[in-house]
């Protein structure tokens, strides 16, 4: 028997062991190395499946989100059994399941400022499967100061992106996004869907850069950011270059800890005028339902886009999608009140800022959008 590896992870492991580009020294590496994994959604899905078969000895998952229907068009991880469960129980033991010869540590909390360095310490590499602004700025300034290289992935709709961020050899995320988009500006896969099977693809290139990283083999991606267009069935690679006035990596850092990345990225209970909790800008399905049976005159606008019509309405709104809400504002008449609504709530935020920095101040958005007014007073109209 080779040294490191037992008969049954040398026939596991099998067809790595021929290629010499890997090898037993090679698999010996990857048994010896140590991934964390932001997220085991779409993303971390083929990700966390990938690594583990290939035989990563440690591999970490972060994730405080559960199990939903929803997910399961994409997040191929999960089953439908597991529904409701923590996705971090339901990833390890499907992994666990594929590879018992590797360890799986699963943190079952959001990854913030106060316990980023606690989970990524031990860790050689992180993989960015995250969907949000704040965690991806977290993640990249976190592998910054830990000298690790960030594996970067996003998708929306039907394109991907994906990169290697490693300050010791190249850019930084922050070097090609300085700061984030304003706040609403660009939709989530909530609000405007994703291709089921393009987080695989991502995933999939994602979890391969990594490898290649821990085999010391091929080109990766650093310094350059492959594009996805699943439409067109197109790859196309941008070359970056390390900004020398980068905050976190650059010749004179001001960036020097983790900060406060929701305040940064100017998300609500931070920099946003609008306090969204703050009842005085809110209405329940309950309340508006009341109000409209009290024949009280209300104009009820729906921000969403016109194909998602053919799945729900609610009778007599009035849609003007939220990318032409700034240019059709003259439309309204705002001496009415007026109730903006969406999907569950993000896009209704996103319009009544626009609403209330134009003059018009008397205007309310549904909480949790006519999702939550399909689960409290119309079930016949599906949720989605």
């Amino acid at each position: 028997m080779e040294p490191g590896l037992s008969h049954d992870e040398l026939l596991r492991y099998s067809r790595h062991l021929l290629l010499p580009e890997v090898g037993l020294k090679g698999q010996l590496k990857l048994k010896s190395s140590s991934i964390l994994i932001v997220g085991t959604g779409g993303l971390g899905s083929p990700v966390s499946l990938y690594l583990a078969a290939a035989g990563v000895g440690n591999i970490g998952i972060v994730d405080f989100d559960r199990v939903d229907l929803s997910n399961l068009q994409r997040q191929v991880m999960h089953e439908t059994h597991s529904i409701g469960i923590p996705k971090v129980l339901s990833a390890k033991k499907r992994m666990l399941e594929l590879n018992p010869d590797i360890r799986v540590t699963a943190f079952e909390e959001q990854l913030t400022s106060e316990n980023g360095m606690r989970i990524a310490k031990d860790y050689d590499i992180i993989i960015d499967g995250s969907d949000n602004f704040p965690t991806r700025y977290l993640t990249n300034d976190l592998c910054v100061l830990l000298g690790i290289p960030n594996v970067y992935g996003s998708i929306y709709r039907f394109d991907g992106q994906v990169s290697v961020f490693y300050a010791k050899e190249g850019p930084c995320y922050r070097c090609l996004f300085p700061e984030p988009p304003p706040p609403g500006l660009v939709p989530s896969c909530s609000d405007g869907g994703v291709l089921g099977i393009l987080p695989g693809t991502i995933g999939t290139i994602q979890a391969t850069e990594a490898i290649k990283l821990v085999l010391g083999i091929g080109s990766n991606l650093i310094g350059r950011l492959l594009l996805y267009d699943a439409l067109d069935m197109t790859f196309e690679t941008v070359k970056l270059k390390k900004n020398t006035a980068c905050r976190v990596c650059g010749q004179n850092p001001d960036v020097r800890e983790l900060i406060d990345y929701t305040e940064f990225c100017g998300l609500p209970n931070s920099t946003s005028n609008v306090e969204w909790m703050d009842e005085k800008w809110m209405v329940t399905p309950e309340e508006l339902f009341n109000r409209i049976h009290e024949n009280e005159n209300i104009i009820l606008l729906d921000v969403r886009e016109p194909h998602e019509l053919e799945i729900s309405s609610i009778k007599k709104a009035r849609l003007i999608p939220l990318g032409q809400l700034a240019s059709r504002i003259i439309e309204l008449d705002s001496a009415q009140e007026i109730v903006v609504f969406c999907k569950s709530g993000n896009r209704s935020k996103r319009a009544l800022e626009i609403l209330i920095s134009a003059g018009i101040k008397n205007v309310k958005h549904l909480r949790g959008g006519i999702n939550a007014w399909a689960k409290t007073i119309d079930h016949d109209l599906p949720v989605y």
